[in-house]
């Protein structure tokens, strides 16, 4: 399991009218996060995190069916999260860049935080 580091934004900033997003920043990052919430997605793209990889790897790192790999890096690359490339007869998929990087990581990071504050993980 890779770990992940915590990155804290400081609390004690003051937010201004100009900090605030717009309506359309606003929509374009729910949408965003609509697509993170799917589970596989956000494994797959974490098993992309550090390393660029082919649809069979990502089937047998995360056992999840093929099919399913495809059609879900289908959406992801659809979105600008991921991108391919060809190699041979594959496709290799990367994360887009640092921004995708640093908010799968900081997701996964908060949900160990979340998941170890439970009863049962004491």
């Amino acid at each position: 399991m890779p770990e992940y580091v915590l990155m804290y934004a400081p609390t004690h900033v003051s937010r201004t009218a100009a900090d605030v997003p717009t309506e359309e920043q606003a929509r374009a990052a729910a949408d965003l996060l609509r697509l993170l919430a799917d589970p596989t997605r956000l494994r797959l793209l974490a098993a992309l995190v550090d390393e660029d990889r082919d649809v069979t790897a990502l089937t047998e790192l995360t056992g999840v069916p093929r099919p399913a790999v495809s059609q879900h890096l289908g959406r992801l690359r659809l979105a600008g999260l991921v991108t391919a490339r060809p190699q041979g007869r594959q496709r290799i998929y990367a994360i887009r860049n640092g921004h995708v990087r640093r908010l799968v990581t900081e997701t996964l990071a908060h949900a160990d935080h979340l998941l170890s504050a439970l009863p049962d993980h004491e």
